[in-house]
């Protein structure tokens, strides 16, 4: 019990923190300007000009699925992905973005490489995540993550790359698909991760930051 109250008290203040840093309110898009010009001057107002976030709770785009990045713009657009950050930041940014613009965007993105950052987790962390991501966790009901992400987490056209995103991130996601709070197509991630605890997420989102790293040695 001690340990689930630390980790919920842990989650909230990096949030908080996190929280205070962004921009006081979402940048405004142009429809007219090119998708290059909004991933450099309102997107990476978040995401970094490279697709690097600076912030640990802010998803990198770097090397993003093209597919997947295009799907997720069009559901900010429609509202219909409301899980919080999502109300609160890319409804509005994404609202007067054109079917061009969002193609383009996630071209952008997608050809950007994955730059190398510092590995954010524990050795024992990375070490357990690494078993529940290529193996499952088959007594809890919990399939391999990579059956669908990948073996190295780079993805396929429709799943996301998780390789490289900020462990801070990845835990905020999959707590959310937990609750399934506003991610469509949460249902089926609902029963992935519902027998996960949060020493497993926390884990399994250590490795997936780590494993750039990983897959270089």
């Amino acid at each position: 019990m001690k340990a689930h109250v630390f980790f919920s008290l842990a989650v909230g203040f990096a949030l908080t923190a996190a929280v205070a840093k962004e921009p006081s309110a979402p940048p405004k898009v142009d429809p007219k300007a090119s998708p290059t010009t909004l991933a450099e001057q309102v997107c990476s107002q978040c995401h970094g000009a490279a697709g690097i976030a600076a912030l640990d709770d802010v998803p990198n785009l770097a090397g993003q699925q093209q597919d997947y990045l295009a799907k997720q713009l069009h559901e900010f657009k429609g509202q219909t992905r409301s899980d919080p950050n999502a109300v609160k930041s890319m409804w509005s940014v994404a609202h007067d973005l054109t079917d061009k613009q969002i193609d383009g965007l996630a071209a952008h993105f997608a050809q950007l490489p994955l730059q190398a950052q510092p590995v954010e987790g524990k050795p024992e962390q990375i070490a357990a995540g690494k078993t529940i991501f290529a193996g499952g966790a088959l007594a809890q009901g919990v399939p391999p993550c990579s059956g669908c992400h990948g073996v190295d987490g780079a993805g396929k056209p429709m799943f996301p790359r998780l390789a490289g995103q900020h462990t801070m991130y990845l835990v905020k996601q999959l707590m959310v698909f937990q609750g399934t709070r506003g991610r469509p197509g949460g249902s089926v991630m609902k029963s992935v991760t519902h027998e996960l605890t949060p020493a497993d997420i926390t884990n399994v989102a250590a490795y997936l930051q780590a494993l750039p790293h990983e897959n270089a040695h």
